[in-house]
């Protein structure tokens, strides 16, 4: 019996993740927190290659009551009061792990907290760790990013400029939006909250 012909109709070519812009350097960091939130909009957050672009972020400062620094260094945010550029993670209800990025100079204690990402880099496996297929419902929260990167108390207190952890530059200067911050009960009028304008990929819309 004859062998049908191989079909000869081109296959899709294999989704390529966004360049990369430089890789930032802990030196970043050494800024107000209200400086570097906005900054770390659509800039690329990976963790052993696997992540994506930041659309979302909330900055605290250990002046307000929302800022886990606030009432002064404790064994969990010791990492908080160290020099800047380095991880700060910790368990949210005990339930989610949510990391930080330390900023300012040493004894500030101001960190800004990664609330949602553009997945771009190694979605099968973000996909496998959070049991989802919607590219949406990936990383739309600080838990639900750090289960999906795999990220959890072995990653604090690393340095953000050093493998496992990678940042890189934004290309073009994105469209920012800013509001109060969420799922907090202190400071709860601050406007400390930064979004990619338009994005799809956020933990909760902000107001227009």
């Amino acid at each position: 019996m004859a062998q049908k012909p191989r079909s000869t109709k081109p296959r899709s070519p294999p989704a390529t993740a966004p360049r990369l812009g430089r890789a930032l350097k802990r030196s970043f960091f050494d800024r107000s927190v209200h400086e570097v939130a906005p900054d770390l909009i659509g800039t690329t957050f990976l963790v052993d290659g696997v992540g994506g672009i930041i659309t979302e972020v909330e900055a605290y400062h250990h002046s307000e009551p929302a800022a886990h620094s606030y009432r002064g260094p404790t064994p969990r945010n010791q990492v908080m009061f160290g020099p800047p550029g380095f991880s700060y993670v910790y368990r949210s209800y005990g339930i989610h792990w949510c990391v930080n990025f330390v900023c300012e100079q040493p004894g500030s204690a101001s960190a800004v907290l990664i609330r949602a990402l553009e997945p771009t880099h190694g979605l099968a496996a973000m996909r496998r760790r959070r049991g989802v297929e919607d590219e949406r419902a990936l990383c739309s929260g600080p838990g639900k990013l750090c289960e999906a990167l795999g990220i959890t108390i072995a990653h604090s207190e690393l340095p953000l400029d050093r493998p496992p952890i990678a940042l890189h530059a934004r290309l073009e200067a994105p469209d920012i939006v800013a509001g109060v911050r969420i799922g907090i009960t202190k400071a709860v009028d601050l406007p400390w909250r930064y979004g990619l304008k338009g994005s799809k990929f956020l933990s909760k819309r902000f107001p227009r």
